[in-house]
């Protein structure tokens, strides 16, 4: 398929971070789209399941998202110049891995500033990684199947430099962080442009930006409704098609 050229990037725009209780409060109209795995996608999309490549408790081997996000992910990859391709991290994320990682992280900065009461350790904490939850008016992000991590490689498969790794819980994982350099370095400048090309591919199909996080990227969910600014979300908590569930459903 041939590719056009992509006008240049323009720079990522500084977004407030989210206020929570407001983004909890939004609507769901959820349209029952099902969950599909990224494995899937042809080229330029790449899959590589982080968090079960990291050993992380009860990830699965997989990126699950819901169908109108795989579309739009594959839309974004094929607006890519040649020779770059998108590599989807994270989709769907179970609870009990949303709980790890929440505890985790909060662990980890309580040790680095035991000075921090526990309202200060929440808010650090949800910089990061949002609250555990499976309640159906306010679930997590990634429990939606409408949040996904993604970044960008080169034509061999190997990550281009964003700047920070996926996940790291630093203030240079802001997506605005280096548009906000007076003088930039040659490794700046690139990380930068790079950001830029992912945030405009990305929003060109409609994602939104977590703006603490330069890979979280959201369509349908209420992060997405929050942002884009629509009156509800169109994604709620999703399960995986188990066996289970399917001779559930045909029994019941």
């Amino acid at each position: 398929m041939l590719r056009h050229p992509l006008p240049e990037p323009e720079a990522v725009p500084s977004q407030p971070f989210p206020g929570w209780e407001s983004v909890s409060q939004l609507p769901i109209r959820d349209n029952g789209e099902r969950l599909v795995p990224m494995s899937l996608a042809p080229p330029p999309i790449k899959v590589f399941p982080a968090y079960a490549r990291l050993g992380i408790p009860g990830a699965v081997p997989e990126c699950f998202v819901r169908e109108g996000v795989y579309r739009a992910l594959l839309a974004a990859a094929r607006a890519l110049p040649e020779g770059i391709g998108l590599v989807i991290l994270d989709g769907w994320r179970p609870w009990r891995v949303q709980q790890y990682l929440f505890d985790t992280l909060h662990e980890a900065i309580h040790l680095h500033h035991p000075e921090f009461d526990e309202e200060q350790l929440l808010e650090r904490t949800r910089e990061f990684v949002s609250l555990p939850s499976r309640d159906p008016a306010a679930p997590s992000p990634h429990l939606t199947g409408g949040a996904v991590d993604v970044t960008l490689c080169d034509a061999d498969g190997l990550p281009l430099d964003m700047g920070t790794l996926f996940d790291e819980a630093l203030p240079a994982s802001h997506s605005d962080h280096f548009e906000r350099l007076e003088a930039p370095s040659q490794q700046q400048h690139r990380a930068r442009d790079n950001r830029r090309l992912l945030y405009q591919v990305m929003t060109e199909q409609g994602f939104t930006n977590l703006p603490s996080e330069w890979w979280h990227y959201d369509l349908g969910d209420q992060l997405w409704a929050h942002y884009g600014g629509h009156a509800e979300a169109f994604y709620g908590p999703a399960e995986l098609d188990t066996i289970e569930n399917r001779w559930r459903r045909q029994l019941g």
